[in-house]
């Protein structure tokens, strides 16, 4: 079974992807993982105010990502594997392909207009063994 591996923020490409991966594995009987990073947040020296910044990111990530899962089930789809990391996106999706070596494609969206996002500079060449079809727009 193929497993595509969509990382959900609240950018247009991140809905080209999540379409185009649920296509591929509704076509291969296949399953979505969702992976919503939510970056680290600058040192704040008053701790309270930190541990707020962080819990309002998380929960938006994780009601980004619930939102998204729901989407794929209203179209018929199965129900995706939803997680939600803390740290830097490029690190994350390194450690999360580590655990989960059943993934067989990363599926990253296109800008329309500009260069690529800092995951597809990254990813395009840094995996080889790993699928990583680009949607354009």
């Amino acid at each position: 079974m193929r497993v595509y591996l969509v990382i959900v923020d609240e950018t247009e490409e991140a809905l080209v992807a999540l379409r185009f991966a649920a296509r591929r594995a509704a076509k291969t009987d296949g399953a979505v993982h969702l992976l919503a990073l939510v970056p680290p947040q600058p040192f704040n020296a008053f701790a309270g105010v930190q541990a707020t910044i962080e819990e309002e990111a998380r929960s938006r990530a994780e009601t980004l990502v619930t939102a998204a899962a729901g989407n794929l089930l209203s179209q018929g789809g199965k129900m995706p594997s939803i997680s939600v990391r803390v740290g830097e996106d490029v690190k994350i999706v390194r450690e999360y392909l580590a655990e989960h070596p059943e993934v067989s494609a990363l599926v990253l969206g296109a800008a329309k207009e500009g260069g690529p996002g800092p995951l597809i500079s990254h990813f395009a060449d840094a995996l080889p063994g790993l699928h990583h079809p680009r949607t354009p727009r």
